[in-house]
């Protein structure tokens, strides 16, 4: 490899491997909500990390969004985010304060049958907390 192929390699697994540590961060701040697996927060979009909340082009996402919507309202929204993007959200886990403890919004919106684990990106973390006849309620979608 000649001496100006090396530094192309070299500068290429930089910006891989710096681009990918370099995104995951934690930002805070109030949540605006698009629907029950996405909210910004400080201006940035996020997806909920392995939640499948249905779309509110159907009731139960409208439900899911209006849960949200109170859920969040004047709470301080802090976001753990782990690098990845889908379409133009960055993927986190959210935490709000509840009764002194930090809590997960996707184990809350889940927990209340407006959304389901989905364990393909959860690694099952949310399963337990679905209330009976939650799958065969709500809309699955096709990825997880």
């Amino acid at each position: 490899m000649t001496i100006s192929g090396r530094v192309c390699a070299v500068l290429v697994a930089a910006l891989v491997l710096g681009g990918a540590t370099a995104e995951a961060r934690q930002i805070d701040g109030t949540a605006y909500v698009r629907d029950a697996d996405t909210i910004v927060v400080a201006g940035t979009p996020v997806r909920l990390n392995g939640i499948d909340a249905p779309e509110t082009s159907t009731r139960y996402g409208r439900a899911a969004k209006a849960f949200m919507a109170r859920l969040l309202r004047g709470e301080q929204v802090v976001c753990d985010l782990n690098g990845e993007r889908t379409y133009d959200r960055w993927v986190g886990t959210c935490y709000i304060s509840v009764d002194g403890q930090w809590t997960d919004v996707g184990a809350i919106v889940v927990a209340n049958g407006h959304a389901l684990d989905c364990r393909r990106y959860s690694g099952g973390r949310y399963r337990s907390l679905e209330p009976a006849g939650a799958r065969s309620r709500l809309p699955q979608a096709g990825y997880c």
